[in-house]
């Protein structure tokens, strides 16, 4: 089987292939100079397509779709449009994943609100039920702005979707996306002020992952914390202690083994690099009971770059492999599950996103 890893970054998308994930040939620049914050790889009904989310500073956000691998690729003729109604404009495509359904696409945007395709990506429309919550408007900007970076959709249940925005935190639908409800109990906010450091929602959710075998367990990276739901997103437990550090952006659930997740701790807000400027990722094999570092001689030291909240997944392998770009050009791959590392590419532009999928030869 041969690996496609999908390497977005921030003037341009390069992909990279290998047949044994040790040796990488990479090609690229697509969309040079085009901010590319979101990809997927899109393997249903027997057909890969591959989806970009670009946005160029002359011409604005586009999603780019390919079924060729990358040889020829298309535009979307509408895009991703907010209604004239609604007064918005799209900035950029923070977040691409399949639905349930056949042919659906769900698409995170800044500023905040999430898009619905039932065509593979070709169209979007807008899911208004989120759009017109009345807790959007006092949904704050991240860092980073004002985007839903997470949507899982649940494994069986097309209408059940669990979404994450910075800063505004955990949402979900039950019905399709005709309504959403907060979830954020037990989601610290430390930024508020006085006894709102819990609050029904604000919060800087940095990223969400689904357990491969129960998706009612989720694993959540907050701006300051990590957490772990049991019941869908209800209700949220700490699951930081063992961890350098509560302060992260990327967290990713292993593909096919229960309560196995990795995160990439970063020192805190203000040294945006790994703690001790040694990069390492993080795994837990018990669901946030206890923590690993990954890495050691293998992964560098003096690192001093963070790792985005896209910018690390992993494949659908057994063993899983695992990839983090970093903000200095610099992507690592490991295809053991964490316990050795390779570069895949360096001297790259700062990585937004990297996805890796199997195809067949």
């Amino acid at each position: 089987m041969t690996t496609l890893l999908m390497i977005g970054t921030r003037k341009g998308l390069w992909l990279a292939t290998s047949p044994d994930r040790v040796d990488w040939s990479l090609s690229g620049p697509h969309f040079a100079m085009e901010e590319v914050y979101s990809v997927l790889v899109d393997r249903r009904d027997g057909m890969t397509r591959l989806l970009a989310g670009c946005s160029s500073s002359w011409f604005g956000p586009q999603v780019r779709r390919s079924d060729d691998l990358g040889e020829t690729w298309q535009e979307s003729p509408e895009g991703v449009r907010f209604p004239e109604d609604t007064g918005a404009a799209v900035a950029r495509v923070w977040q691409l994943v399949p639905g349930v359904e056949p042919d659906v696409v769900w698409a995170g945007t800044e500023p905040g609100a999430i898009f619905r395709s039932t065509d593979r990506g070709e169209s979007f429309e807008l899911v208004r039920g989120l759009w017109d919550h009345p807790h959007r408007p006092e949904w704050n900007e991240g860092f980073g702005g004002q985007a839903f970076h997470t949507i899982l959709p649940h494994p069986t249940d097309g209408d059940s979707v669990l979404a994450a925005i910075s800063t505004g935190g955990v949402y979900r639908t039950r019905d399709g996306g005709a309504s959403w409800s907060a979830s954020n109990t037990g989601v610290k906010a430390e930024f508020m002020p006085g006894d709102r450091h819990y609050p029904e929602f604000g919060q800087c959710v940095h990223k969400v992952a689904r357990d491969s075998a129960d998706p009612e367990r989720l694993y959540l990276q907050n701006h300051g914390g990590v957490y772990r739901s049991d019941d869908g997103g209800a209700s949220w437990l700490d699951i930081a202690p063992g961890l350098p550090s509560e302060f992260g952006f990327a967290m990713v659930a292993h593909p096919h083994r229960a309560d196995t997740a990795y995160t990439f701790p970063i020192a805190d807000a203000g040294a945006r690099w790994p703690v001790d400027a040694r990069a390492r990722v993080w795994r837990t094999t018990d669901a946030g009971g206890s923590w690993s570092a990954l890495g050691e001689g293998s992964l560098p030291d003096g690192f001093y770059a963070a790792v985005m909240r896209d910018a690390m997944c992993a494949d659908d392998h057994d063993p899983a492999g695992l990839y983090f770009g970093g903000r200095n050009g610099v992507v690592w791959g490991s295809p053991d599950e964490g316990d050795t590392w390779r570069q895949v590419a360096a001297d790259l532009p700062d990585v937004l996103v990297v996805r890796a999928a199997e195809l067949s030869d």
